[in-house]
């Protein structure tokens, strides 16, 4: 189903609800909610735990359309999206919730940090699975890399070249993708102050050269607990130890 806002959106309604708030659950750039959450096996295992399990696609990735310009694509904007999207879900399912938990991965981690001020009171539980410390786009030349979207010009510098060639494999999804960049460079993460009221748990990769340093931002959030599973950045998700510590955070 698509919500007002337009995203896709997968709703996983268990046989047997256990007594226990819906999940949201957020997937990573360049890649959707099935390939992130439901593939893995995350979202299944959360179902048959009894709970009721909303996974969107953010927008301009799978089946969601694209934003209309990089000021719908900013990190707050986005959030409101997802909580539009997980309440829409809810009442097409018929379990509306006034709380949830989220579980958030690389790009879906940084947007999940933004949703307990995005929905005051609403969020229970939070788990932050790979998230950068610090803003990985500030370092782009966004135009640079609309240009290469556009006609195929090679960006000079490495990084905005790499993030170009990830952003074109997308084929007619890219120019939305690039949107998307261009929003999210605009609203840089810095970590600080969580809005919270149950402070959230970090998972990295042992592997993961692009958590390096969450330290210190796990550090600024009182109460917050580190987890560290085998694999690198695009492994962690498939790992069944990654998959059990969500449902041991979020069962809590």
């Amino acid at each position: 189903m698509q919500d007002p806002s337009g995203l896709a959106v997968r709703t996983f309604v268990p046989d047997r609800p256990a007594a226990a708030p819906p999940v949201l659950l957020v997937h990573g750039f360049g890649s959707d909610g099935e390939a992130d959450w439901v593939a893995t096996g995350v979202a299944g295992a959360l179902k048959d735990a009894g709970r009721t399990v909303v996974v969107p696609d953010l927008p301009a990735h799978g089946a969601s359309p694209a934003p209309g310009g990089p000021a719908e694509a900013g990190a707050r904007e986005i959030a409101e999206s997802l909580v539009a999207a997980l309440d829409a879900a809810l009442a097409d399912a018929g379990v509306p919730a006034d709380v949830f938990d989220v579980a958030g991965y690389s790009l879906g981690a940084r947007l999940a940090w933004e949703l307990p001020a995005a929905a005051p009171g609403r969020v229970r539980r939070t788990v932050l699975g790979g998230l950068n410390p610090g803003e990985p786009f500030e370092a782009l030349d966004i135009e640079a890399l609309h240009r290469a979207v556009a006609d195929g010009t090679e960006p000079g510098d490495p990084f905005t070249a790499a993030i170009a060639g990830m952003v074109r494999s997308h084929g007619e999804r890219a120019a939305g993708l690039a949107t998307c960049v261009e929003g999210l460079r605009a609203t840089p993460f810095a970590g600080g102050a969580w809005s919270g009221t149950v402070p959230p748990l970090f998972v990295v990769g042992a592997d993961d050269v692009m958590t390096q340093g969450i330290e210190r931002i796990v550090e600024g959030v009182d109460g917050a607990q580190l987890v560290t599973v085998p694999g690198g950045h695009f492994e962690v998700l498939g790992g069944g130890l990654f998959r059990r510590t969500v449902l041991t955070a979020l069962e809590q």
